[in-house]
């Protein structure tokens, strides 16, 4: 939940086979086995293999009117709206998770970052100012970690600007599949954070804006639920997977966005840059 969450994923592992099923061949349960998505997960009819080309309401085509065209010009004047409409630059979204932090602490101001936490933090800012990229804004989470976080990776990456939101606060996204036994969050929380962090998703993940010219490089500093959920939405992969993914603390997730829609997962997690003594996952 807000307060505490997984230290590690689970249930990724399994298969189910049926007795006759060659090896390596995934079954997939009847539809009627999985539990109903809410409403503003979207299902296509077609099957695993679609891609949803305007999943983020900015495919060209549906952002024009194609009934208001000058019977003059006719399709000249379509190709033009639709250059007017279509996205040049591709967004680098970088997704890191906050560092360590003390569990114990009853309300969000007392759970501040461990001295351990600190380190990584510094060795993410480290870590990110090395790739030479010109960031344009670090948005973060206003939970508590997640700003002493952004605080210290802000000092490696000077006249970066910084923005709080409590739409990246930690909740609990969606009911994972397969369930989990150590981590049963009510599902009224369901019902509050998944719609928050679904808002999140939609308001800062989807391609350039027509306007942008050059190719920008944006960090969020939040938490693990959300990296996961924002990656298998963005992936559009099945989002009640999230909880198959493990996250290290202070590791950077690479998501690619293309002008045309497309989107790419460059990194998941990494935390190669840290030494082995330096990496936790609470």
């Amino acid at each position: 939940g807000v307060g505490k969450q997984p230290a590690h994923g689970a249930g990724g592992d399994a298969e189910t086979r049926s007795a006759g099923a060659a090896p390596g061949l995934l079954l997939l349960p009847p539809p009627a086995s999985c539990p109903a998505a809410p409403g503003w997960v979207e299902r296509p009819a077609g099957g695993g293999g679609y891609w949803d080309s305007n999943w983020d309401r900015r495919e060209p085509l549906a952002l024009i009117n194609r009934k208001k065209k000058n019977e003059e010009t006719g399709e000249e004047e379509l190709a033009s709206r639709l250059d007017h409409c279509k996205a040049k630059a591709t967004r680098h979204i970088f997704l890191i998770r906050h560092s360590q932090y003390n569990v114990d602490g009853r309300i969000d101001k007392d759970r501040i970052l461990t001295q351990l936490g600190r380190e990584q933090a510094e060795l993410t800012g480290r870590r990110l100012a090395s790739l030479g990229l010109k960031f344009d804004t670090i948005i973060h989470s206003s939970m508590t970690r997640a700003t002493e976080t952004t605080d210290i990776i802000s000092k490696h990456l000077p006249g970066v600007k910084k923005i709080s939101t409590d739409l990246l606060r930690e909740g609990a996204p969606i009911e994972p599949v397969p369930p989990v036994s150590h981590w049963k969050p009510e599902a009224v929380q369901y019902y509050e954070d998944g719609a928050r962090i679904e808002a999140a998703f939609r308001n800062y993940i989807h391609r350039a804006d027509a306007k942008q010219e050059e190719d920008s490089y944006e960090i969020f500093v939040c938490h693990a639920n959300v990296i996961r959920y924002i990656v298998c939405r963005a992936l559009q992969f099945p989002p009640e997977g999230w909880l198959r993914m493990s996250l290290n603390n202070g590791s950077i997730t690479h998501l690619v966005i293309r002008p045309s829609g497309r989107v790419a997962l460059r990194t998941l997690g990494d935390t190669g840059f840290m030494p082995p003594d330096k990496i936790t996952r609470t």
